[in-house]
């Protein structure tokens, strides 16, 4: 399988967002799971792997435990302390070769129809059906939920990954305008610069490169070219005039950033927004859980807008749940959790806390801020002109074979000066033929 292949991989890194998030998302969570889990038919085992593995996350989720004993279940942990990088990966791979499966894992997008394919899957049709999802969820949301038409996860939210936030202070002080295109973008990041501010704040994980250079790319070449080079894998796209630029403007990105990104984790690069350090920030909607602890509100404070060029696009990212086949005892609770996911109460408090929106249509978003509520009308609105983007960064549009690659050669080009736009393509091109060493099995 693909998880041989990779073992601790920067890869894996997308996975560490929401776990270094602060164990107050964890503790609402945790919670909320404990307010909208049924009584159970029969008590059972649940073992879910999880990266809330110190200080207050393991606070909470020892708040979850508590939670399933007093439901009748027992609580086994399956927590890894490395953040959910490639060690906890190749753990469940190994757990599930050997035919002890944890009940239930976080696991998105292309992973989840990789799971499946092997059989490794519990159905949740039987839930599915008696809590209606069809009808609660977009098709889109459903239908990555889905192998084969029937249901093997359950979403949890909805993130929009193409969003530009601005810090309103800086801007106006800057005398610049929220920019709609590229060169709207440089002109706000030189005014800003002018005022001996950081124009953009940067991470140095390697997967804020790879989720930068997805906005760049959609807002340069636009949905036909992210398609055809980025869902399709055409050797012409990934070889195009549109390619070429996409690399010279996300390179050009750098020079407005400050000497010090390396190796700042997305947190730290969102402090930066907050306290007008710098004055825009490339991130997806996760990053309003530390606007919000640090006082700010979005759409007001931090304003918030489509990345240059992508107004009519929504880049998204699904966290879900899977439930592995496990034995009948274990079922029941199984089934609760996933019940417990899917409810209403839960889906609007979970999004509220984590800054995504709810996957279920029928959830309110009157306590919502303008950033969410703008998220679900472009969500819709981009449903319907087929501008739905699957986030190439965040497991949603390929394999992690296919994108570690890739995601090799954008990290290579932000980092090597010397490396040129036409260098950078022809190994982009070549690295999306790759396949692994060994297929999966």
């Amino acid at each position: 399988m693909l998880l041989e292949k990779w073992g601790p991989s920067p890869f894996f890194e997308q996975h560490c967002r929401h776990a270094v998030a602060p164990a107050r998302l964890a503790v609402v969570v945790l919670a909320l799971l404990h307010a909208a889990l049924p009584c159970p038919a029969r008590a059972g085992e649940v073992e879910v792997l999880h990266f809330w593995a110190s200080g207050g996350e393991a606070q909470a989720v020892a708040q979850l435990k508590a939670t399933l004993r007093a439901n009748g279940h027992t609580w086994k942990d399956f927590a890894i302390a490395d953040g959910g990088g490639g060690l906890a990966v190749l753990m469940l791979d190994s757990r599930v070769r050997s035919g002890n499966p944890p009940t239930a894992a976080q696991i998105k997008g292309v992973a989840i129809q990789e799971w499946a394919r092997k059989g490794k899957l519990s159905g949740l049709d039987d839930v599915a059906g008696a809590e209606r999802w069809d009808a609660l969820l977009p098709r889109l949301i459903s239908d990555t939920m889905k192998y084969r038409g029937h249901y093997v996860a359950a979403p949890l939210n909805v993130h929009r990954v193409n969003w530009l936030w601005i810090n309103a202070d800086v801007l106006r002080r800057a005398g610049a305008k929220v920019p709609a295109t590229w060169d709207e973008f440089f002109a706000a990041a030189e005014a800003i610069r002018r005022i001996g501010v950081t124009p953009v704040a940067y991470g140095g994980q390697s997967w804020l490169d790879l989720g930068t250079f997805e906005s760049v790319a959609i807002g340069v070449g636009g949905v036909d070219f992210y398609k055809k080079a980025f869902l399709e894998l055409d050797p012409a796209a990934l070889a195009s005039p549109a390619m070429e630029k996409t690399l010279e403007t996300f390179k050009r990105l750098k020079s407005y950033t400050d000497q010090r990104n390396m190796g700042r984790d997305w947190v730290a690069a969102t402090a930066m927004l907050n306290r007008g350090a710098a004055g825009m920030l490339i991130m997806g909607d996760w990053a309003k859980t530390e606007m919000l602890a640090a006082g700010k509100r979005p759409g007001v404070d931090i304003l918030c807008a489509p990345t240059p060029g992508s107004r009519d696009v929504f880049s998204f990212d699904i966290d879900s749940i899977v439930l592995f086949d496990v034995s009948a005892e274990k079922k029941p609770a199984q089934r609760d959790l996933a019940r417990a996911v899917m409810g209403r109460d839960f889906q609007q408090a979970f999004n509220l806390a984590k800054g995504s929106i709810p996957a279920r249509l029928d959830v309110p978003l009157d306590r919502f801020d303008a950033c969410a509520r703008r998220a679900r009308q472009d969500f819709q609105h981009s449903a319907k002109r087929g501008t739905l983007l699957p986030s190439l960064a965040h497991g949603m549009a390929q394999p992690s074979h296919t994108v570690a690659p890739m995601w090799d050669v954008v990290q290579q080009f932000w980092h090597q000066d010397r490396m040129t736009a036409r260098e950078a393509m022809a190994r982009l091109a070549g690295a999306a033929g790759q396949r692994p060493a060994t297929a999966p099995k």
